[in-house]
């Protein structure tokens, strides 16, 4: 019988290592990456390497932060693998054909320039506002459902937690975009976009395609342990979002809208 934490068996593979100093031979448990093609019509638009599980939230929330409206995602007629159709009527392809790259590291690699980033999204009006113990506890809360984490150490996290601090989902991934996208898609199916009176709070630093993700899903409030970039703060002031990073240990470092935290 073994100890060690359980994780989806599509997220996790395992790899034979050599510990040192002693040398032991063992075998470690790795999160598996892979890529995806999302299609719309038929037609590739994107490929994200990502951890496989909840494949058409990511593309719905990939489509959705983009600036493409979906209305639902499938595996293709084809059954073509690492592969999700979605549905976008109205759907642009000669405005958007871009076949680009997005690695797991970070998703706007392989855009040619910032003006590619910009999706618009309205300045977020929501008047939530939470306490600073609530958001204090949200990180802990977020770590003890990453299963993925537990197993691996190399997965990141994103969850969605209603304005009581209950969590209501959490996705991992080896990208940290991904992982967002899949909560967002999770919650365009749920029927709960815009996330006016929700929170999001991710398991690492605040990039600005973060900030851009949370803004497109109407999220006011972001919530990081880690550090946020000083384009995540010009963005997240821009669009009124409230964001919080090094929220650890009781501690809340408030960059942007500090009234909605009280």
């Amino acid at each position: 019988m073994t100890n060690e934490p359980s994780a989806p068996a599509h997220s996790t593979t395992r790899a034979s290592v050599r510990r040192l100093p002693g040398g032991n031979e063992t075998a470690d448990v790795l999160a598996v990456e892979e890529p995806l093609e999302i299609r719309i019509g038929g037609e590739p638009v994107a490929v994200t390497m990502r951890t496989p599980g909840h494949d058409e939230e990511l593309a719905l929330g990939f489509c959705l932060t983009e600036g493409i409206t979906p209305v639902s995602a499938r595996v293709p007629d084809d059954l073509a693998a690492n592969t999700v159709e979605v549905a976008a009527p109205g759907f642009d392809a000669e405005r958007l054909r871009r076949n680009f790259y997005t690695s797991s590291s970070c998703g706007v690699c392989g855009k040619g320039a910032i003006e590619a980033i910009g999706v618009s999204a309205p300045r977020i009006e929501s008047s939530l506002e939470v306490g600073h113990a609530l958001v204090a506890s949200l990180p802990e809360k977020l770590r003890g459902a990453q299963e993925g984490f537990a197993a691996t150490g190399g997965l990141h996290a994103t969850g969605l937690f209603t304005a009581e601090g209950e969590l209501e989902c959490v996705r991992e991934d080896v990208g940290r975009h991904n992982a967002m996208d899949k909560v967002v898609g999770w919650a365009a199916r749920a029927g709960l976009l815009p996330l006016s009176e929700r929170i999001l709070c991710v398991s690492g630093r605040l990039s600005f395609e973060l900030v851009q993700k949370a803004s497109v899903a109407g999220s006011p409030i972001l919530v990081a342990v880690g550090a946020p970039s000083s384009l995540a703060v010009e963005l997240a002031e821009d669009r009124g979002i409230t964001l919080c990073g090094f929220v650890r240990e009781g501690r809340v470092t408030v960059y942007t809208e500090p009234w909605r935290i009280v």
